[in-house]
């Protein structure tokens, strides 16, 4: 088992890795589950595969799980799901030693964490991700919230969770689209910050993929170790250290906005092409070049995962997609920060990119310049 620590000033937490976490649950958690009944959130998708589990191992150690079983998707990280996730919590006398565990991909650990960072102004969560996406980016870092009709995650806050446990047996449950959708996650933090690690995922993205348990744990092992130090750094995002994990998210939360935050486009296919977008952007300011820019779509697109948004088939052009980017959440004094690339494993943060250079960007790449 890999054990990556998140050190933090007082609050630091472990994220584990192994097969079997979730059969096993009691063992980890210990004295995090100081009453008989726990609390846990998920949704229909990982009940089904994991509540039989989850039932046994609790109830074998003396203790009653609660469930909360939302619908799946990213319609339940909304104003009603907080606020009735945050009732039912009430009902089930959480108090603010307590600890819920979030079981389930993006959607459900932002959502528990949320509304356990407001329940009782803070009481602790578990996070148990069942996704590749989760493992390696939401589970970790502190930051949760929901999504409202101006945009996504733009209610929030950072709340720590108390234990990450990521289950690579959870890996085989998911569809091969998810587990496409979690590897643009995983390749992102060679693209970003670690040159060998993307000539890694070159060489060995297509078995993460294919569900071969060695490069899952290596890579989930890796990212969760880079998340872990860039964290560390800048919790709060405000030295710019931390920004640089948004690599493809201000694209990419464009065009979540524009196919309506649906399955049309998972998140991580989003940041996908959101990171194809950057490269690209980043060669028509100059900062790399044209082959290093095709070299990351060619990694990507080999994995799977999207590289042209011709192939969405958007009724819109460039100048609406850029509007969308005016609700991103990292404005700042009516700027919008990049994250560009200098280089393969260097990205930087351009707080000097004009919209409308991205409005005529997007249209070319629309195929309609």
């Amino acid at each position: 088992m890999a054990i990556i620590p998140i050190d933090l000033a007082g609050r630091s937490y472990d994220v584990r890795v192994n097969e079997g976490l979730i059969a096993s649950l009691p063992d980890h958690c210990g004295s995090l589950l100081r009453k008989k009944r726990v609390p846990i959130v998920t949704d229909n998708n990982v009940a089904h595969h994991w509540r039989e589990q989850v039932d046994y191992a609790l109830s074998a150690s003396g203790f009653e799980p609660r469930w909360r079983i939302l619908p799946p998707g990213e319609g339940s990280k909304s104003w009603t799901g907080l606020s009735e996730t945050v009732d039912w919590l009430l009902s089930e006398e959480v108090e603010r030693g307590d600890h819920i565990i979030a079981l389930g991909g993006g959607v459900i650990g932002d959502l528990t964490g949320f509304a356990a960072s407001i329940l009782k102004r803070g009481c602790g969560f578990i996070q148990v991700p069942t996704t590749l996406l989760a493992q390696v980016d939401s589970s970790v870092g502190g930051k949760t919230a929901i999504n409202t009709s101006a945009g996504k995650n733009l209610v929030g806050a950072f709340h720590q969770p108390a234990l990450v446990l990521a289950d690579l047996d959870a890996l085989g449950t998911l569809p091969r689209r998810e587990r496409l959708a979690g590897y643009a996650e995983v390749i992102k933090y060679g693209i970003l910050g670690d040159a060998e690690f993307f000539g890694w995922c070159e060489e060995n993205g297509a078995a993460v993929v294919a569900g071969d348990s060695e490069a899952q744990h290596y890579a989930v092992t890796r990212s969760v170790a880079a998340k872990a130090r860039i964290v560390a750094e800048d919790e709060r995002e405000t030295t710019g250290a931390r920004a640089l994990l948004n690599l493809g998210h201000t694209f990419g939360h464009a065009l979540e906005a524009q196919t309506g935050f649906s399955d049309r486009l998972l998140h991580g296919e989003a940041v996908a092409l959101g990171m194809v977008l950057a490269a690209r952007f980043s060669a028509r300011k100059g900062y790399i070049s044209n082959g290093d820019a095709e070299r990351i779509a060619h990694a990507i697109g080999a994995s799977g995962l999207p590289t042209e948004i011709t192939s969405l088939g958007l009724n819109c052009g460039g100048q609406t997609l850029a509007d969308h980017m005016l609700h991103d959440k990292k404005m700042d004094a009516g700027t919008l920060p990049f994250v560009l690339l200098r280089s393969i494993g260097d990205a930087i943060l351009d707080k000097d990119v004009a919209l409308n250079d991205v409005a005529d960007f997007l249209q070319e790449q629309l195929g309609a310049a």
